[in-house]
């Protein structure tokens, strides 16, 4: 099982202007990064449960209810009586998103350190990323809980910079940092390289992160593919598939999702099994996630492929 922590939200994306500028309609999906990633192992096979609080109001027991019928496990869920979060979705012409968040004193962010669960063998390894680094008191709770599992099992991060629900860039450049010091594999967007670091050559950033637990950096690059980052075998890349993109919604935490569900297949889920990855292997691995992450930038919104769905 993998522990993915972190939000689960509703997505408010924007529909086609009405006559009436008085008047706007919105279409509203479950979502958020960590969620997202969640299900999205499940779509492709493997078990997994979600470490995030959720509302008891409406838009929180929908939540509960598409994770359960995901198959997510609830076992890890912490019920708050505090509203959802709602994040408010316009797609630019080239479908990319641009968020605004509704978020302060909601339930997604109401994790402490009590909260934090014991964890036992069936728990292969912990994803984290997202805003839920930075805001608090999640942000802490999940450094705590990612200090206490490091080295016992697989950590993943995906810093998933939105700056909306935290604009102060050096925070978040803060708690990446030291995420990254004790994860095992990254995934990280171009994008989000240039926000954190604009005046830096990511090369120089990932070479930084190798320099302590990571073994495998990923670089995702939108239509120019991706680019693995090892510390054993250095550099190399795959191209993008040829999609007709509807929008890139979601199509980074199907990425994130393809990278662990192909290590649980193989068996390399944990932080030895990342270490001992060959060329060949780390290949396979960024051709399967970036053929997965396609399947979702061909469909409208977060929706993320089943394991059928992806041809390499």
């Amino acid at each position: 099982m993998y522990l993915v922590c972190g939000e689960a939200l509703f997505d408010f994306f924007t529909q086609a202007a009405g006559g009436r500028s008085s008047e706007l309609e919105y279409k509203a999906i479950a979502g958020g990064s960590p969620f997202n990633v969640a299900v999205g192992l499940r779509r492709l096979g493997v078990e997994s449960a979600l470490f995030g609080g959720l509302s008891t109001d409406f838009l929180g027991e929908r939540l509960r209810r598409v994770l359960v019928e995901e198959g997510v496990s609830e076992q890890f869920l912490v019920a708050f009586d505090a509203p959802s979060t709602m994040a408010m979705v316009a797609l630019d012409a080239n479908g990319h998103p641009r968020y605004s968040f509704r978020g302060e004193g909601c339930a997604d962010r109401a994790l402490r350190t009590e909260h934090l669960p014991a964890l036992g063998a069936e728990v292969r390894g912990l994803h984290v990323g997202s805003f839920s680094l930075v805001v608090q008191p999640i942000g802490d709770t999940l450094l705590e809980l990612v200090r206490r599992e490091t080295g016992k099992r697989l950590i993943s991060l995906d810093p998933n910079v939105r700056l909306n629900p935290q604009p102060d860039v050096e925070l978040w450049r803060t708690r990446v940092e030291e995420l990254a010091q004790l994860a095992d594999l990254i995934k990280v967007s171009d994008e989000d390289l240039q926000l954190l670091y604009p005046q830096t050559a990511p090369e120089q950033i990932i070479e930084r992160w190798l320099g302590g637990r990571c073994q495998l950096v990923l670089m995702t690059r939108g239509a120019g593919g991706a680019t693995a980052f090892s510390r054993q075998h250095g550099s190399f890349g795959v191209p993008a598939r040829p999609v007709q993109v509807k929008d890139t919604v979601g199509a980074g935490d199907t990425f994130q999702a393809a990278l662990l569900a192909w290590l649980t297949r193989a068996e390399l889920d944990s932080p030895h099994g990342v270490a001992s990855l060959s060329r060949e292997e780390i290949e396979s691995l960024l051709t399967y996630a970036v053929a997965a992450a396609a399947v979702t930038c061909s469909r409208t919104g977060p929706d993320l492929p089943h394991q059928h769905d992806v041809v390499v």
